[in-house]
């Protein structure tokens, strides 16, 4: 069962302004598919908060994978990408470009999305859409692929080339 870290990029959800719907998306459906929620938690839309928490997730709680939602528009104050960025030994640009070109399939304005995915030691994070809906149809797409990608980052699964 792999550990996942939840982090919500959000003002307003901070200080309780809004409910944190698209975590709540997230924890759900990532419960339904048998992984371990650990951590779950929501920080204002700040590249120092934002940054800590996922330092925290990944070198303090351990987790295999943090999923963010939040922060990844044109805002001046979306700036969960550049975080992730600074957080990161090594990015997976792959995850984020599946991610777009699924959703461009759905809206064009999925082009905006900023969301990177990188790797941190051991741990795997992907920046999702902060909308409900956008982070199901996201997490649908590539939960399969992220699984496999777990098992080998993680040591507990083969090689990743086909045969």
């Amino acid at each position: 069962m792999f550990k996942v870290g939840i982090l919500t990029a959000s003002d307003k959800g901070y200080i309780g302004e809004r409910v944190d719907e698209s975590g709540e998306v997230i924890c759900s459906i990532m419960k339904d598919k048998g992984y371990s929620i650990e951590r779950k938690t929501i920080v204002p839309d700040d590249i120092d908060s934002i940054f800590r928490e996922i330092v925290t997730m990944a070198d303090d709680v351990k987790v295999d994978l943090i999923l963010t939602t939040g922060g990844t528009g044109f805002s001046l104050r979306d700036v969960t990408p550049e975080a992730t960025i600074k957080a990161c030994d090594r990015m997976a640009n792959g995850i984020s470009e599946a991610i777009r070109y699924y959703s461009l399939q759905i809206t064009p304005r999925a082009m905006l999305s900023r969301g990177v995915s990188g790797i941190r030691n051991r741990t795997l994070i992907i920046n999702l859409p902060g909308s409900p809906k956008a982070v199901r149809e996201s997490l649908d797409f590539i939960l399969d692929s992220i699984h496999h990608g777990l098992e080998i980052l993680t040591g507990a699964g083969g090689e990743c080339a086909r045969k």
